[in-house]
């Protein structure tokens, strides 16, 4: 069980030495971007891979909802949770979330876990363009949908819920004709090795280093972070999680911060620059 769920505990085991931070959906809400599990998180089934693939009519649901949530979620700006981690001075900040407002925040050493969701892949030629010139393309091909739909909720991830879509237009890849798909991993998908692996490697500097690994806004249901605090915890690192509600997680910690993590966080960026 974890030995402590103070605040400051947690502040004095952060505060100096190596650092790998782990974020999760929960550092956005901030941004105005819905998480997917804290309190207020509206229900949600997110699309699988295969879905995705195989079923034009979820290609085309994915699409006509993603041209609304990436209107609203383009605008986000970093807020001060991202400046703080950006200025923590990590070996290595790992995040699962795709919104890319740690790049916006100047963030060092950063790995983007399941990709950024500005970023277009082609699923048969792999060639890549950005979000915003497809935005672009889907506002062309779908006059006046953004307008007729103002009022939709928004979901996690540039998502909304929106039920009705037939009739929404998706253009094919410009160079090949093929399927484009956000460059970011879905579910039924797996996160490339080499990003896994360099992770690993970070958490284990930590061990031969007496680092911290520091877990923000992330309930560690999916496996692609609860591995690295697996890892940890197999290693003797302390593990530090801040986050509101519990987290799968929970007991492999040495500290619980049961707190949201702007506040906390430029706590510890003052601390550690200091």
């Amino acid at each position: 069980m974890p030995s402590s769920v103070t605040a400051e505990a947690a502040l004095e085991q952060c505060a100096r030495g190596r650092l790998v931070v782990l974020t999760g959906a929960g550092l956005s809400t901030d941004s105005g971007i819905p998480d997917y599990r804290g309190p207020d998180a509206p229900a949600r089934m997110p699309m699988t891979f295969q879905e995705f693939v195989a079923s034009p009519t979820a290609h085309q649901r994915y699409w006509a909802r993603s041209h609304l949530g990436w209107a609203r979620m383009g605008h986000a700006t970093p807020n001060p949770g991202h400046v703080a981690v950006a200025a923590l001075g990590a070996d290595l900040v790992i995040t699962q979330n795709v919104d890319g407002l740690h790049e916006a925040a100047g963030t060092p050493h950063l790995i983007a876990l399941h990709g950024r969701v500005a970023d277009v892949v082609c699923l048969s030629c792999r060639s890549t363009t950005s979000r915003i010139a497809l935005q672009e393309r889907l506002e062309r091909a779908n006059p006046g949908w953004a307008a007729r739909h103002a009022e939709v909720a928004n979901r996690p991830d540039g998502d909304v819920a929106l039920e009705e879509t037939a009739g929404f237009v998706v253009p094919p890849c410009e160079e090949c004709g093929g399927l484009l798909k956000p460059d970011v991993v879905f579910f039924g998908e797996n996160v490339p090795k080499d990003r896994v692996e360099r992770c690993y490697a970070a958490v284990e500097a930590l061990a031969e280093a007496g680092g911290t690994l520091l877990v923000a806004g992330s309930s560690l249901t999916v496996m692609s972070g609860l591995r690295f605090v697996r890892r940890a915890a197999q290693r003797d690192v302390p593990v530090v999680i801040v986050n509101r509600g519990p987290t799968r997680g929970d007991a492999l910690a040495t500290h619980l911060v049961a707190e949201g993590t702007s506040e906390w966080l430029g706590r510890l960026a003052a601390v550690r620059t200091t």
